[in-house]
């Protein structure tokens, strides 16, 4: 393989505690080879050639992480018909979308949960074997609730498990049973819906659902595969249970008490949370046309849930809790490929700067994707995991969510989006030729 050569670039290393710089850098296989602040580029190893990239002045960052994945969410209105799709063009659909996220900049994704019991196994699968293109990915299984949970969705009159969103279970060894069929599968994480949520009724986000012996067993189960537990977890009770319990990856926490606080904080070098506040912003202002104006969302409780979740993660964020963006992209109303609008988001309510914000989801989703020794930075060593971007989203991260200022996105040492050719974009050269 021919190296790849960045030059006259400015690079944003993504570790946010170093100003961007302008420099070169040179990729070999799939890694990092050399990183360069000087004006003289370096050079092919003996002699050899390499693929010249002249960045004109655009800037070279990590690929984002995307925290909170559903591929197989097929931007419907609702949980039934996402569940619903026929398995075949499920699995196509989800293929597209593994697809449209490299190329949106997302090199890696961590998969928080899916439709179908091995949709994320299989796609995860094709993607590590070349067969489809995609992030790397880490997959999840399908939400696991309790009867009258988020994600039961299964009708009164019909009591099969496979007319339900997620896999119900009934106790402690229901939970074993249910969570041994998903690790036999091969999933990297198990999701569990440890509170309610706003559009469920008699479930809304304040409850929490789950026994003590479930999650335990649950945790048990997984410890002993060496993979980790996903929760759902938007009440103050849930995410204490989730931190209770050990578990390091919780996703929501919009409410929570000065003792939440106080938890997440103690565990802040070992606990990521992952918001998804974009939905709550989607059915607050954006979902309408889906029947839910403004005024039904106020009702459901939405506006009460993104004032909680605003100063929860306003305070996280002080007390120094990795808050990283991604989250229930997907929906008709919250659709695939928005999700880059969660670092505004973070920006504009959350109290991150710009360089914040871009951490949350380079240096934090090296951490998160369990890889934090060669991803999620530009540095020697590193996996050539790569975006250029035409513009500073320092200035405004808005541009990491137009996919026409991503220039080139590089996964493993190669171009799943190629840069253009000199004439091409407005910016300035971008010139292919070897040295």
């Amino acid at each position: 393989m021919a190296d790849t050569l960045f030059t006259n670039v400015r690079i944003l290393d993504g570790s946010g505690s170093t100003a961007p710089y302008g420099g070169s850098v040179l990729v070999r296989g799939n890694r990092i080879r050399e990183v360069s602040r000087s004006a003289a580029p370096p050079t092919a190893a003996g002699g050899g050639t390499a693929t010249v990239i002249d960045g004109a002045g655009a800037t070279l960052m990590p690929g984002m992480v995307e925290a909170h994945t559903h591929f197989s969410w097929n931007d419907a209105a609702d949980l039934a018909s996402i569940q619903t799709m026929p398995l075949e063009e499920h699995v196509l659909w989800s293929a597209k979308v593994a697809r449209s996220y490299l190329h949106a900049g997302f090199t890696s994704c961590l998969g928080a949960a899916c439709a179908k019991p091995r949709l994320d196994v299989v796609i995860r699968n094709a993607i590590e074997k070349g067969q489809i293109p995609g992030p790397r990915y880490l997959a999840a299984s399908q939400e696991i609730t309790v009867p009258g949970g988020l994600g039961d969705e299964m009708p009164p009159h019909l009591p099969f498990p496979d007319f339900s969103f997620g896999q119900v279970v009934n106790g402690a060894e229901d939970m074993r049973r249910v969570v041994r069929m998903f690790l036999k599968y091969g999933v990297d994480s198990v999701k569990l819906n440890l509170s309610g949520d706003n559009f469920v009724p008699g479930a809304d986000a304040k409850t929490t659902w789950m026994t003590d012996a479930e999650v335990a067993a649950a945790q048990e189960e997984v410890r002993m595969r060496g993979k980790r537990i996903i929760v759902h977890a938007r009440s103050c009770a849930s995410v204490k249970q989730a931190l209770h319990h050990g578990i390091r990856l919780i996703y929501h926490a919009s409410f929570t008490d000065e003792e939440a606080l106080d938890m997440l904080e103690a565990a802040r070098d070992e606990v990521f949370v992952a918001p998804g506040i974009g939905i709550l912003y989607a059915l607050l202002w954006e979902a309408e046309r889906w029947g839910v104006s403004h005024a039904k969302a106020v009702e459901m409780g939405y506006e009460e849930e993104w004032a909680a979740a605003c100063e929860s993660l306003k305070a996280m964020h002080k007390r120094g809790v990795r808050v990283l963006p991604g989250g229930d992209y997907g929906f008709a109303f919250n659709p695939h490929l928005a999700n880059a609008r969660d670092l505004d988001l973070f920006v504009r309510h959350l109290g991150f700067t710009p360089m914040e914000a871009i951490r949350s989801c380079t240096l934090y989703g090296g951490q998160v994707m369990m890889r934090p020794d060669d991803l999620g930075l530009v540095k020697e060593g590193y996996l050539a995991d790569l975006l250029l971007v035409d513009g500073d989203p320092l200035a405004d991260v808005r541009i990491l969510r137009d996919g026409r200022r991503i220039l080139a996105v590089m996964k493993d040492g190669v171009f799943a989006k190629a840069p253009p050719l000199a004439g091409e974009r407005p910016l300035g050269r971008m010139l292919e030729r070897t040295a």
